[in-house]
């Protein structure tokens, strides 16, 4: 079977934007697809999803940050991080081993400046004709939704903490 590979970007303020990527990642797997999950700013947390998708032989999940930038006054060890980060994801992009790459928060790295999106338009671009690449994050820049085939835009309507301060739970959100 023939596959075009589509550049995918999932953005905007709801959540939903990870989610719908590592579902993608379990329908490939499903089908025997090889995918690489590079998490840039996720840290260390244990989320369901990432300990479910460990028990598919097809699934690769690297985790590249060291937590939310947004609450750190100083970035520059995620400027190092998304830096290291940025050339094994290149490398994979480019070095065609996986059907899928998935870029997991790279539109919160790009919207920080931490990368450029020249760089990784670069990348994409470059990527072997049958590699599908995912971009999540909010703030995705508008460079990234022009050269994307299909962009998803996750709006919140209604939000359990912001509107009644519900925390997070496990199983719906982590």
């Amino acid at each position: 079977m023939d596959t075009n590979g589509l550049f995918m970007v999932f953005t905007g303020n709801g959540k939903g934007k990870t989610t719908a990527a590592l579902g993608m990642a379990l329908r490939a797997a499903g089908h025997g697809l090889s995918v690489l999950i590079l998490q840039f700013l996720k840290g260390s947390w244990k989320y369901g999803e990432l300990e479910a998708l460990k028990r598919f032989d097809t699934v690769t999940i690297r985790t590249l940050g060291s937590g939310f930038t947004w609450t750190k006054e100083n970035l520059d060890e995620d400027r190092r991080l998304a830096r290291e980060g940025w050339e094994l994801a290149s490398s994979e992009i480019r070095g065609g081993g996986y059907d899928i790459v998935i870029l997991d928060e790279i539109n919160v790295v790009l919207s920080y400046g931490l990368l450029s999106s020249e760089e990784v338009l670069g990348a994409v671009s470059d990527r072997p004709a049958r590699l599908h690449v995912v971009a999540t994050g909010r703030n995705a820049p508008e460079e990234l939704i022009r050269a994307a085939d299909l962009v998803t835009e996750m709006r919140e309507v209604k939000h359990p903490f912001r509107d009644r301060g519900v925390k997070a739970q496990k199983g719906i959100e982590f």
